[in-house]
Order: structure tokens, then C-alpha cells, then sequence
């Protein structure tokens, strides 16, 4: 506990000038510019996703209503993770647009985080983690909660597979102010043995449960007149 880490670029410390800044950045390779400017982790051909975070993050912007949506989780004592995704069913793209990521708490925390969203919502949950201190299989603690769940599909080489393509065929974008799966995304990496890094993992696994299960995906109920609904989105307003 007596040591951490503090991630820094160039834009974080007041002695660079921009020309300063231009000037290294001309006489850096390629593959070494995030790791210099940005304080990015350098894993070479180790990265899960070898896609530049500029080319799969995109603004926040009103999500129209008619995009469906869904979301992953990652449940756990010691971190629970959930994703948020609009899918623009036309253009086939998901748009990860709010991000849910706390340790430490009960299932009832996380699922009033869940339901602020939107309690109609769908969502593809880790149903295999081990047992709260009840002894509740988690799966039922948060069915109990009145979330709409469906079991995650947990292959993971064949979940990892279809994220990358989405990623790199520009139908999968990551809102700029999901700053905690961007923080996972630098650093998800394989092994020198080839397997996954089982550390700091929570959204990447919640986001591939997003992925693999975005056909559960669904738009707002629609509102019967002389009945309020109440529904809370922060990023779509509804």
C-alpha cells in the first residue's frame, strides 16, 4: 500500500512548450509515440487490441432514441464493471456511452447504478463468479434486483475476435469520457505465453459481453398516454 502509480504525458506537465512538444514528437518512431507523449503503455505485439485509441473514440453526442440498447457486467467483490452500448442498427455500429466501475459493494449499490440508466435496459452479466457472502449465487442476487439480465456468452478467444473486428472496421466507438475503460483498453495484453493479462479487466470482459450480446439489445418502451415513466438516461435524456 505504500506504493502507486501515476500515469503523466507531455500535456500534464507546464516546462513543454507546444514547439518543444513538436519537436520530440518529429523524432519519434511510430510505435513509441503514446508511450512518450502520452504515458501509454508500450506492449507491442502483446496488446489485445493493437488499435489507436484516436481511431476508436469519438465525442459524446445525443443518442437518438431509436438506437438500441444493452450492456455488459462484470460482477466481483473486489471490482464490478458494467458497459453501456447504443447500437445504430443501420450502419451496424456500437457507441459505448456510459461506464459503470466500483469495488467493494453490495449487489444493491450496483444495481441502483444500473437502474439509473435505465432499468429497461438489457443486460449481459457474468453469471459463472464465485458466491457473495450470502452465499447467493450472483446471478440471482441481481435477478432479485429487477434487472432485465441475460447470461453473458462467455467464449472468450471467439468474444475477443469479434471486438477486434468491430474495432477495427470502425464499428465500435468508445465515448472520450469513459476514462476508466480507456484506462483498461492501454493496458489489456497477453502474456508472453499467449494468454490473457487477468489484471485491471473488468470493462474489457464487460465489453466484450456487450459485444457478443448486443442482439438482446433494445429500444425505450414506448410511453402510454396518462402514465409517467420514469426513466433516466444522463447521456441520451430519456
Amino acid at each position: 500500500m505504500s506504493r502507486y502509480v501515476v500515469q503523466a504525458g507531455w500535456d500534464d506537465v507546464p516546462h513543454l512548450s507546444e514547439q518543444d512538444k513538436a519537436d520530440m514528437m518529429k523524432s519519434l518512431p511510430p510505435h513509441q509515440k503514446d508511450a512518450r507523449s502520452k504515458g501509454v503503455p508500450s506492449l507491442g505485439a502483446g496488446a489485445i487490441y493493437p488499435i489507436a485509441e484516436e481511431e476508436v473514440t469519438c465525442e459524446p453526442f445525443q443518442i437518438p432514441r431509436y438506437f438500441a440498447k444493452a450492456y455488459g457486467m462484470d460482477v466481483g467483490w473486489k471490482k464490478t464493471a458494467a458497459i453501456w452500448g447504443a447500437w445504430d442498427r443501420d450502419s451496424d455500429i456500437i457507441y459505448c456511452y456510459s461506464e459503470h466501475y466500483r469495488g467493494y459493494a453490495e449487489p444493491s449499490v450496483h444495481a441502483s447504478a444500473v437502474k439509473a440508466r435505465g432499468v429497461w435496459i438489457p443486460g449481459n452479466i457474468d453469471y459463472a463468479g464465485a458466491n457473495q457472502s450470502d452465499g447467493k449465487r450472483i446471478m440471482e442476487l441481481y435477478e432479485n434486483e429487477d434487472l432485465n439480465l441475460f447470461r453473458a456468452e462467455k467464449a472468450v478467444e471467439a468474444g475477443l475476435l469479434e471486438v477486434y473486428e468491430r474495432l477495427s472496421t470502425g464499428r465500435l466507438k468508445i465515448f472520450s469520457t469513459l476514462k476508466s475503460t480507456f484506462g483498461e483498453y492501454r493496458i489489456y495484453r497477453r502474456n508472453d505465453k499467449g494468454k490473457v493479462v487477468k489484471e485491471n479487466d473488468h470493462l474489457m470482459d464487460a465489453l466484450r459481453y456487450l459485444v457478443m450480446g448486443i442482439s438482446n439489445a433494445t429500444t425505450p418502451p414506448v410511453q402510454t398516454p396518462g402514465i409517467t415513466s420514469v426513466v433516466i438516461d444522463p447521456v441520451a435524456g430519456y
